[in-house]
């Protein structure tokens, strides 16, 4: 299913709101009888409610597709894409939870820091996820021909650090995300690199873990305890080149940021390995 913007609504809502308005102010005569009638039967709360339930949804379409034109169409298809795929791994298990929703939407508002029009905007491309039919395949399928290998790394990032904000993680999605990895043909450094920054971070979240700093900085640079500083140095330069800014920023400003935090990340932990090396 290729992705479609959204359409401004109509104004037939804005013709209703009209009536409503005259309705309510009195302003028609030939309808005064039925106003007074709706009034007196109570059933004008419910008209109103009706009214106030139309018009907010008038304004989350608007407001959606007001974003929408504004955005590229890569950015676009990117963030379409990356729902789809979220929520193909929510309902991996065959359901699809309130939990899972709070979740996702938690993610999109905290990590990527949307506002309130980039969330209406991502409720709505949710909700029309859950009602999607077309398969995991077919959409990591869409997203390998549309996207290089560095947006493929920024997707991988983003599905590994929704599923490490579960607790307990999900065995079945740790799973899922390593298919995916796999159908994007990311190879198994770069896949072992970001599982392994959030495997260590998540141990060292936990009550009693003895995970150190150290072995963090290894994984965030997909190194195993103990490698020599030239094979840090080779794993550093390679994963700079690939986490660029400039290499997403076609994407978006929130992927953009996505590739400079773990820049940073990466920045740090090579910091600290070409310290302890004595300044190699």
């Amino acid at each position: 299913m290729e992705y479609r913007q959204h359409n401004q609504p109509g104004c037939g809502g804005c013709l209703l709101f009209a009536a409503l308005f005259m309705l309510i102010t009195g302003g028609w005569k030939a309808v005064g009888s039925l106003l007074s009638f709706l009034l007196f039967s109570g059933l004008m709360g419910f008209l109103l409610l009706g009214a106030a339930f139309f018009g907010f949804s008038w304004y989350v379409r608007k407001r959606v597709a007001d974003f929408e034109s504004t955005q590229t169409e890569t950015h676009n298809k990117f963030v379409f894409l990356l729902v789809n795929i979220l929520v193909h791994i929510a309902k991996s298990d065959g359901h699809f939870t309130k939990s899972e929703l709070r979740t996702m939407l938690n993610f999109f508002q905290h990590s990527l820091h949307y506002d309130q029009d980039q969330m209406y905007w991502v409720k709505q491309l949710i909700k029309e996820a859950r009602d999607n039919e077309q398969n995991l395949d077919e959409l990591l399928n869409e997203f390998r021909t549309s996207f290089a290998y560095e947006p493929r790394l920024i997707l991988l990032e983003l599905v590994y650090q929704i599923i490490y904000t579960k607790k307990p993680v999900i065995t079945a999605e740790l799973n899922l995300a390593r298919k995916i990895a796999a159908f994007l043909q990311i190879n198994e450094y770069d896949q072992r690199t970001i599982e392994a920054k959030y495997r260590y971070g998540h141990q060292a979240g936990a009550p009693g873990s003895s995970t150190t700093s150290e072995e963090q900085y290894y994984a965030v640079l997909g190194l195993q305890s103990g490698a020599d500083f030239v094979t840090i140095k080779k794993a550093y330069r390679k994963l700079s080149m690939q986490y660029h800014p400039d290499k997403v920023g076609h994407l978006g400003e929130e992927f953009k940021s996505v590739a400079e935090e773990k820049m940073k990340e990466i920045n740090a932990a090579y910091d600290y390995f070409k310290k302890k090396h004595n300044g190699s």
